[in-house]
């Protein structure tokens, strides 16, 4: 019996070992090397987003909604593993990360340790992500038909419609969205908008700077006028790495830099949307 135990346990260490040798970040190019923000911030920005949400328009569950839009990414461990950077030398940029089975399982367990409501929300991420690659990927197209079938069986348990859980993760799906154009510095100069997301209205919202540090989104979906965010990142000032453990103590000794966003309704016109 305690042989059974120690094993158990040797297996569990494993488990997480293995969830905490992935990584991902947001890199940024800079003239002088990289900005890197982690997941973990980004997905603080999206949930500081969704606290201010239109108060009528919010779901039932909204504290769990709230942790599942700040944590929807949190599998990932930024400086563990030996895969922080690319052949080049440079840090690896989440968008360079395609359909992982072991890592999307394990994400998978994570989360519905925590609630089957916060699973069912990470499920569909994973689902948005990763759908166009299952037209190639027979491991990404089996793993998802599967969490499509857990979707159906949780949406059951938790009586929530199929209808009504797409609103309440196109709501995740739309601060992720926000969150990312924030983070990767994709704000657009001279009062041009870019298109954020649908919201779970079926709106199309843009975003625009209308003056330094001061954005507006239209139509306005928030409950206050005005508010702020704000999310941590590191400037590395070096642009070439001979190793991940050369990445990672550059990053740990990094100055830490916060940027913080003022967000207003804005009365009266601003400049016509532009794509980007």
């Amino acid at each position: 019996m305690a042989d059974g135990i120690i094993l158990k346990a040797i297996r569990a260490i494993a488990f997480f070992r293995e969830v905490f040798n992935r990584s991902t970040m947001i890199v940024n190019y800079k003239e002088t090397g990289w900005e890197v923000v982690t997941q973990r911030a980004h997905g603080i920005v999206a949930a500081q987003v969704a606290m201010h949400w239109k108060a009528k328009e919010r779901p039932s569950r909204w504290l769990e909604t709230l942790l599942a839009i700040a944590e929807h990414d949190d599998a990932e461990v930024e400086l563990g593993g030996e895969d922080l950077i690319t052949e080049t030398g440079g840090p690896l940029n989440f968008s360079m990360k395609l359909f992982d089975l072991e890592h999307c399982e394990q994400l998978a367990m994570l989360t519905i340790t925590k609630s089957r409501y916060i699973a069912l929300l990470t499920s569909m991420h994973m689902d948005f992500l990763h759908r166009d690659e299952e037209k190639e990927n027979p491991q990404a197209k089996q793993f998802l038909e599967h969490q499509r079938a857990l979707q159906e069986k949780w949406r059951e348990e938790l009586g929530i419609d199929k209808k009504e859980a797409e609103r309440i993760y196109y709501l995740l799906e739309w601060c992720d969205a926000f969150s990312l154009l924030l983070c990767r510095q994709q704000v657009q100069p001279e009062k041009r908008g870019i298109e954020i997301s649908t919201g779970p209205d079926g709106t199309v919202y843009q975003l625009f700077e209308i003056e330094p540090g001061v954005l507006t989104v239209e139509p306005w979906p928030f409950e206050a006028n005005s508010f702020s965010v704000a999310f941590e990142s590191r400037e590395i000032q070096q642009l070439k790495f001979e190793s991940s453990s050369e990445f990672r103590t550059a990053f740990i000794n990094a100055p830490v830099k916060e940027t913080v966003w003022n967000l207003v309704k804005k009365r009266g016109p601003v400049r016509k949307p532009a794509k980007v």
